[in-house]
């Protein structure tokens, strides 16, 4: 049995990682700025009133898992807001700079926090996005998004190399495009689907994959 971290886990791609890590046997501690009650019902340990943007917050969860050895921290916590090239008013640009509070410095500030409770084998996965890689972008858009996945995917990176000596693997994860509240239910891939692949990436992809760019279904993907 496995102990798994996930963050924004009382909805969407979270909550499916919740139920189907449960389903199999493992451990899940759930960590969400509010819970639900679906998050509820699975039976994990629920860690409310966490925002990954407040280090005092973080702090406090690092303090209440004194102790804990995590198997797998899971960073899924984002946040999505659409923006166009000719409509970047001041409003945008706050915007652009909230996506990187939660979807580039949030994932960072988790593992510092946590860092005491990974061991030699853990892995950290981060859900990013093919929409911050710069091979792929074809349509342009989405400044803040696509930099901020960009980001992230650079921390990751990075910590992919600072972690190796401790036997920890860092994944860079691209759940598809996923029906979720965040993109208005639009996608082509179920939340449910979407965990089932990711879940598979985690668990065959280890330490000499470690700082590497997938897409749930198994696909390496360009920087």
């Amino acid at each position: 049995m496995k102990t798994v971290l996930i963050t924004g886990a009382n909805r969407g791609i979270g909550l499916a990682l919740a139920r189907q890590y449960i389903e199999r046997g493992d451990r899940v501690i759930g960590v969400c700025r509010h819970s639900s009650d679906e998050l509820e019902a699975t039976g994990a340990r629920v860690e409310a009133g966490v925002d990954v943007t407040d280090g005092a917050a973080v702090a406090r969860l690092a303090s209440r898992l004194e102790g804990e050895s995590i198997d797998v921290l899971l960073l899924n916590a984002g946040v999505l807001v659409r923006d166009a090239l000719g409509s970047l008013d001041e409003d945008a640009f706050e915007a652009m700079r909230l996506q990187f509070e939660v979807n580039t410095i949030g994932p960072l500030r988790v593992v510092q926090a946590l860092l005491d409770r990974l061991h030699d084998g853990s892995s950290v996965a981060i859900i990013t996005s093919r929409m911050g890689s710069m091979a792929d972008n074809g349509s342009g858009g989405s400044y803040g998004y696509r930099a901020s996945k960009a980001a992230v995917n650079a921390v990751g990176k990075s910590l992919a190399v600072d972690l190796a000596p401790r036997g920890i693997a860092v994944l860079l994860l691209h759940p598809g495009y996923v029906a979720t509240d965040m993109v208005g239910g639009k996608g082509d891939v179920q939340p449910a689907q979407a965990a089932a692949g990711l879940i598979e990436r985690i668990d065959e992809l280890g330490l000499d994959d470690s700082g590497s760019f997938w897409h749930a279904k198994g696909d390496p993907l360009p920087w």
